[in-house]
C-alpha cells in the first residue's frame, strides 16, 4: 500500500511540473523556475548542453550607390564596331546611363527606321494607358430578337479558337471560342433556345484593316493579318499556319458557330455582321490574361498582329478612333503624358512593319528609361519582358561566337526588315553599371544581314564586358564590390574588334 502511494505521489509531481512547463502553471503551483512561456529566455539548457553565446549577424554585402558611368570608357568600348561599310549608309548607336538618363554616347543618324524596335512604344503605351492588370473581354449577348445571339469582339489579340492540348506549354493562358460556345450553350438551353441567328460584332475598330503604308504583298505572303477587334488564332486559319483569313472576323464567327453545335445549338444559316443592342443580356464571355502578360508575349516573340491591336486599344482608351492612325495619335499622345517625347519621330502602325516609320533612337531609350524609373511601376513588364540574349524569345539564337559576352546579360528588343536591324535593350556592364543602348543600322545590303545583326550582338557584347565605370566611382570601396579596375578594355573576350575602317568585299 506504501509502494502504491509513493507511486502516486510521484506521478503527481511529474504531472504538476510538465503543467507548470507547459501550460505556464508555476505561479500556481509554486514551483520555481522560469516560464518557458513568460520567460524563455531565463529557462537554462538542459544539463550537459553549452551554447555558444548569440551575435549579431555579420552583414552580407555593403549598401552601394549605383555605379556612374563614363562616357570615354564606353566610347573605348564600342570604338572600332561602327566603321564597317557593310553595316549600310546609315547607322546610329545612343548610349545612355539606366535610371538618370545621363547621355553617354551617341554616333551616327539622328532618324531610323525602327522596325519592330517600335512595339516599345506601342506597348508602353498600352501599358500606362489601359493598366498592367487590364483584361480584354469576347463575349455573347443576345441579340434584337429571342432567336438571335451576337458575338462581340473585344479586341482581344490571343484568343484562340480551342484550349491549348498542353495548357503547361502555354503563357500567357488563352481565351477561346470552345470555351465560350460551353457557356453560351448552358445559357440558351436554360432560355429553352435551341436554334439561333448569329451575328457577330467586329465594330470595336473602325479603318481599314490593312495599313496602306505597308507594302502590298504582306498580306498575301502571311506576314501579319487584316486587324480586326474580332479574330482567332491572330487571323490565321490554323494556329502553325502563315495562311490568313481575309475576313478574320466572320472566320471567328464560323468556328464559334460551329463549337455551339457540339453542344447541341444550331445555328441557322450563316453568321453575318451585326451589332450588339445595348445593354443587351449577357449569355457568355470569357476574358484574356492580363496585360502585362500580353505585352511580355508581344515583346519577346515580336508579334506583330498583337502590336497593332494593342496600338487601337490604346485609341479606345484614350478616346480616338480605333484605326491605324487614330492609334498612333493615342500612342503619341500617352507617351507625352509620361515625359517621353516624340516630336521629331514619324510613326504609322503599332508594329513597325512600314518602311515609312521614323524613330530618334533618344524616343526608344527615353521610353526604356521610363519603364526602370520607380514612378512608373505599371510598365515595369515592358522590361522583363525583353528577350535575353542567347536565352529567350527573338535572342535565343543570337550572342554566339563573337559575342558570347553579352550572353545572359543583355536584354533587348530586336527589329528586323530587309534592309533594317535594330537592337534596343538595357545592359549591366562587367563593374556592375547599368546601361541602355539602341543601335540601329538601315540600308545595308540584303547580303550582308547576317554580319549586320552579329555586329549589332556585339555592339551589346562590348557594353556587357565593359568597366564603364567612372575612375571617381571605380575607387571608392563601395561603388565596384568586384574590384574591378575602371579602364576599359582595348578588346573584351569574346567580342571582336576592328582594328580600322574596311570595305564591303
Amino acid at each position: 500500500m506504501l509502494r502504491r502511494s509513493t507511486t502516486a505521489l510521484v506521478l503527481l509531481v511529474l504531472v504538476l511540473a510538465t503543467a507548470s512547463y507547459a501550460f505556464d502553471l508555476g505561479p500556481l503551483t509554486g514551483l520555481a523556475g522560469p516560464s518557458p512561456i513568460s520567460e524563455p529566455d531565463k529557462v537554462p539548457p538542459p544539463e550537459g548542453l553549452s551554447l555558444p553565446a548569440s551575435a549579431a549577424a555579420a552583414q552580407v554585402a555593403p549598401r552601394t550607390e549605383p555605379q556612374v558611368a563614363s562616357a570615354e570608357a564606353v566610347r573605348r568600348a564600342l570604338a572600332g564596331l561602327l566603321r564597317d561599310k557593310r553595316l549600310g549608309p546609315q547607322v546610329a548607336v545612343d548610349v545612355d546611363q539606366l535610371g538618370d538618363g545621363t547621355p553617354l554616347f551617341h554616333r551616327g543618324a539622328h532618324l531610323v527606321t525602327p522596325a519592330s524596335t517600335m512595339k516599345l512604344l506601342t506597348t508602353t503605351a498600352a501599358l500606362e494607358a489601359l493598366g498592367p492588370d487590364h483584361r480584354f473581354t469576347t463575349s455573347v449577348v443576345a441579340g434584337e430578337t429571342s432567336k438571335q445571339i451576337v458575338l462581340v469582339g473585344g479586341g482581344d489579340p490571343l484568343l484562340e479558337a480551342g484550349p491549348a492540348t498542353d495548357p503547361g506549354q502555354t503563357y500567357p493562358a488563352r481565351a477561346d471560342l470552345q470555351t465560350l460556345a460551353t457557356s453560351t450553350a448552358r445559357s440558351l438551353r436554360d432560355l429553352g433556345h435551341t436554334k439561333v441567328h448569329l451575328r457577330y460584332d467586329a465594330s470595336l475598330f473602325s479603318g481599314p484593316a490593312v495599313n496602306p503604308h505597308w507594302p502590298a504583298h504582306y498580306i498575301p505572303d502571311g506576314v501579319v493579318s487584316p486587324v480586326s477587334a474580332l479574330w482567332v488564332d491572330e487571323g490565321r486559319l490554323s494556329p502553325s499556319s502563315m495562311a490568313r483569313a481575309a475576313d478574320p472576323a466572320a472566320e471567328a464567327a464560323t468556328v464559334f458557330a460551329h463549337e455551339l453545335s457540339k453542344h447541341g445549338i444550331t445555328v441557322v444559316g450563316r453568321p453575318k455582321p451585326g451589332t450588339a443592342p445595348e445593354r443587351a443580356t449577357r449569355l457568355g464571355a470569357v476574358q484574356s490574361a492580363p496585360l502585362a502578360q500580353i505585352v511580355e508575349h508581344i515583346i519577346e516573340v515580336s508579334d506583330n498582329e498583337g502590336a497593332e491591336v494593342l496600338a487601337r486599344q490604346v485609341a479606345v482608351a484614350e478616346g480616338y478612333r480605333a484605326s491605324f492612325t487614330g492609334g498612333t495619335r493615342a500612342v503619341r499622345s500617352v507617351l507625352r503624358s509620361i515625359g517621353v517625347d516624340t516630336s521629331e519621330d514619324r510613326f504609322y502602325d503599332g508594329s513597325g512593319l512600314s518602311r515609312q516609320d521614323r524613330l530618334t533612337p533618344a524616343t526608344l531609350l527615353s521610353v526604356l528609361q521610363t519603364a526602370a524609373t520607380p514612378a512608373h511601376a505599371e510598365l515595369r513588364s515592358l522590361l522583363t519582358s525583353l528577350p535575353v540574349a542567347g536565352f529567350t524569345g527573338s535572342l535565343t539564337y543570337r550572342f554566339r561566337d563573337a559575342s558570347r559576352a553579352g550572353l545572359g546579360v543583355v536584354r533587348a528588343k530586336t527589329g528586323t526588315l530587309t534592309g533594317v536591324s535594330g537592337l534596343a535593350g538595357v545592359v549591366t556592364t562587367r563593374d556592375g553599371v547599368m546601361l541602355d543602348f539602341a543601335a540601329v543600322a538601315n540600308g545595308f545590303k540584303p547580303r550582308y544581314t547576317g554580319f549586320v545583326r552579329d555586329r549589332l550582338d556585339q555592339i551589346g557584347s562590348a557594353l556587357a564586358h565593359c568597366t564603364c565605370a567612372a575612375p571617381e566611382a571605380a575607387a571608392s570601396p563601395s561603388a565596384s564590390p568586384s574590384g574591378v579596375a575602371s579602364s576599359a578594355p582595348a578588346s573584351a573576350p569574346g567580342v571582336s574588334q576592328p582594328a580600322a575602317a574596311s570595305s564591303a568585299p
